[in-house]
Order: C-alpha cells, then structure tokens, then sequence
C-alpha cells in the first residue's frame, strides 16, 4: 500500500488491522489500514490485498455521516490509499456491542433464533483486553475497574446508540441490515468524548436485504472469514460501492496545506 504524501513520525501502536503513526502536528495522527484478516481474536490472520483502501474509504464516509449527523469523531480527512488523519484519543478500553437482531455470540449465550430483532437495541461492553478474551462487564464489573464516571457512561451509551441509530436508518436505504456493530471511543486533548477506530465491515454484521435470509450470501462482513465462506474482498466492496451511493464526500488532503 503506498505512503500517504505527508512526514510520519514514530509508529505509536499497531493493532490487528491498523497502524498508528505520529505526524509533524501533535494534533493529529496518521492510520494506516492494513491488509490483513483476523478472526478468533487475532489467532487466525490472513492477508487480502485491497482490504485495508476498502475499510479505509468504508470507514471515511461512515465517519462523515456520523459528523453530519452531530456526533463527534476522531475522523479528519483522507490522505491516501488506505491511510487517514485522526485525533489523537485516550482511548477507553471498551468495547460498545449494539446488537439489532440477534448473530454471532448471543445465540450461544441466550435462547434466542438467529436475526431475531431486538428491540430497543441491546448494548453490551466488553473490557477491551486480548490476554483476558475481552469479557462481558456488568454494570458491576463496570463500576468496579472504574473505568468511567456515572455520567460519562451515560454519554457513551447516549452517543453510541445515536451512531448505531443513524447507521442502521442510512444503511437500510441501500439494502443493508445493520445487525451488530462494535465502537470505540476515547477523550481528545480538551476531554470532549469522541467515537474512534473504524466503521468498516471489520467491527460490524452487515446482511444483504437482496439476498435469500437463508442465504450465505447474505453476509457482506468478516462472517465471511469466520464461517469460511470465502469471498470477503468482494463482499467489501459490495459495501463500499452501495455506501458511495449516500454521496458522502470525506475531505482529502491537500499537500499544499501542510497539517
């Protein structure tokens, strides 16, 4: 994947399927998307050339949409073949889980069928901790590790059932059913909350609306890796090209303007 045209710094964290570099501004840092799938909490990892453009441009203009729709992120323009600008976030170790219709691990964990619509969304957090298998926090647990004030854990869940909502509506115009998705948020330089990582078929269920419900082409998300189906390259830029029917423009850099 090329070099975005602008000085990086040190590589300051590289994750399944990101790095992350400082820049010449300490206002900003730079990401670049790798292409590289993981399933079974990284222990499987396969290499797909296009992923990381795919869930760069994917996550760009879901970013954008969001930032229209008022919710703060760390989303500030393109700079590259798969690379992007971003605020630098203390980032919370959680995971935010809105689940619209029940997949994936609930239906080992409930008794409950497969696409069965949950309404209103069920919200779950996970501590954000590889070694430890990312595991389930009650409002107990949660209270416990103190990672968020009272009020801070109402505006996480505020604003991510404020993403999940305005992604589920806008994706459902282009036949895509939202089912789950998984956010991170962290605090920027002046402590505003602001959502982070990537909005990409990576951290999210996506089924085709113009697909049999018993079909396994329905999936257009990393399910395609987990299940062995196959096909995730294309599946992504299935995503992709419905997305950019939204004509959602994220904002590229211009060398010219320095950072």
């Amino acid at each position: 994947m090329d070099t975005p045209a602008l000085a990086l710094g040190p590589l300051l964290h590289e994750g399944k399927a990101k790095r992350l570099y400082a820049t010449a501004d300490p206002q900003w840092c730079a990401v670049e998307f790798k292409d590289v799938a993981t399933a079974s909490n990284g222990r499987r990892q396969v290499r797909l050339p296009g992923k990381g453009r795919l869930n760069c441009q994917i996550s760009a203009r879901l970013f954008t949409l969001l930032e229209q729709a008022g919710l703060p992120t760390h989303f500030r323009e393109l700079v590259g073949d798969g690379w992007m600008l971003v605020r630098p976030l203390r980032m919370i170790p959680l995971e935010v889980v809105l689940r619209n219709r029940a997949a994936g691990s609930l239906l080992r964990q409930l008794p409950i069928v497969t696409g069965q619509q949950l309404e209103p969304p069920l919200l779950d957090l996970y501590f954000k901790d590889d070694a430890l298998g990312d595991p389930f926090l009650s409002e107990a647990r949660l209270a416990t590790l103190k990672i968020l004030t009272p009020q801070a854990r109402v505006q996480l869940e505020t604003m991510a059932r404020q993403a999940n909502g305005a992604l589920h509506q806008a994706l459902a115009g282009l036949d895509l059913d939202l089912v789950d998705l998984k956010l991170e948020f962290g605090w920027d330089a002046s402590g505003q909350l602001r959502l982070g990582d990537e909005l990409s078929p990576d951290n999210c269920r996506l089924w085709d609306r113009r697909q049999s419900p018993h079909s396994p082409g329905r999936s257009l998300d990393k399910d395609r890796l987990r299940q062995g189906l196959g096909g995730l390259v294309a599946a992504y830029k299935e995503v992709n090209h419905r997305i950019q029917a939204l004509g959602l423009q994220p904002r590229s850099h211009d060398p010219g303007e320095g950072l």
